[in-house]
C-alpha cells in the first residue's frame, strides 16, 4: 500500500484514473456497439474506422488535431506517474523504464510476432462468422505526415494500455489485496471492454490477449516488452492496412 493511503481512498483512484481513461473508453465502446446491434445492417457490413481524418482536406489543420490527439491520449499516463510519485513510488515499480531494453526489444518482437499472427487469423475467423465489424485500421489521406502518425498513434495505444491495464491496474489491485486470478480477470475484461466497438470478436481476442499478457507481464515484472509488443502490432496493422485493404482477397474490407 502507498505511504499515507488507506484502502478506501486507493479504491477511489483506480476507479478515478480509469473513468478518465480506458474505463471511460469501454463504456464508450459498448454504446457503441449497441448502435451496431440496433443497425439494420449486419454486424460485418458494418466498419469500426480506427484512424481517421480529423480536418477533411486541411491537411495542415488535420495534422494539428492528430499530434494534438496523440498528446492529450497520454495524459492519463501522466496522471498514473504522479500518482505513484506521491505514495513515494515510480514506473519503474511496474518495468517501464530503459534498464532492459535490449531483453525488453527481443521479448516484445517474440510477443508480437505470436500474438499478431494469431489475432489476424482470429480477425478474418470472427469477421467470416458475422460477429464482428470490417476493420479499416487507417483512412488518413495520402499525406507526407500519414505514416509517422500511424507510427505515432501505434506508440501512443500501447504505452496507453499497457500502462493503465496491465501494468497500474494490475499492481493496484495487488495492492488491495486481490487474488492473482481476479485482477487477470480485470485487467483482460477492460482490455476487452474497449475494444468492443469492433464487435464480439475484437472483445474476445482481447479478452484472450490479456490475459496472455498478464501472465507474462507477473513472469517478467516488466510492462516494456508489452508496450513493444503492442507498438509493432498496431503499427503493422494500421500501415499494412493501409497499403493492402481493398488489395488482397483475405483481407476484410
Amino acid at each position: 500500500m502507498p505511504v499515507g493511503v488507506s484502502r478506501r481512498l486507493l479504491t477511489q483512484e483506480v476507479w478515478l484514473v480509469l473513468a478518465l481513461s480506458l474505463g471511460a473508453s469501454g463504456v464508450s465502446a459498448l454504446i457503441s456497439f449497441l448502435g451496431v446491434l440496433t443497425s439494420a445492417k449486419p454486424i460485418s457490413g458494418q466498419t469500426a474506422v480506427i484512424v481517421g481524418s480529423r480536418a477533411p482536406g486541411r491537411p495542415w489543420l488535420d495534422l494539428t488535431w492528430q499530434i494534438f490527439a496523440v498528446v492529450t491520449a497520454l495524459v492519463p499516463v501522466a496522471l498514473v506517474a504522479h500518482l505513484f510519485a506521491r505514495g513515494g513510488e515510480s514506473l519503474r515499480a511496474i518495468g517501464f523504464d530503459l534498464r532492459d531494453r535490449w531483453r525488453d526489444l527481443g521479448r516484445g518482437a517474440a510477443v508480437a510476432a505470436c500474438i499478431g499472427g494469431a489475432g489476424l487469423l482470429f480477425y478474418i475467423a470472427a469477421h467470416a462468422s458475422g460477429v464482428n465489424l470490417t476493420v479499416d485500421p487507417s483512412q488518413l489521406p495520402d499525406y507526407w505526415w500519414r505514416i509517422p502518425i500511424l507510427v505515432a498513434v501505434s506508440a501512443q495505444n500501447a504505452i496507453l494500455e499497457e500502462v493503465i491495464v496491465l501494468g497500474y491496474l494490475n499492481h493496484r489491485l495487488d495492492q488491495l489485496g486481490w487474488s492473482v486470478r481476479s485482477a487477470t480477470a480485470a485487467s483482460a475484461l477492460l482490455r476487452g471492454s474497449y475494444h468492443l466497438y469492433q464487435g464480439l470478436g475484437g472483445f474476445a481476442g482481447n479478452v484472450i490477449m490479456g490475459v496472455i499478457f498478464t501472465y507474462l507481464y507477473r513472469r517478467w515484472g516488466r510492462i516494456m516488452p508489452f508496450v513493444v509488443a503492442h507498438t509493432l502490432m498496431d503499427t503493422t496493422a494500421l500501415i499494412g492496412a493501409t497499403y493492402l485493404l481493398g488489395k488482397v482477397s483475405w483481407l476484410p474490407s
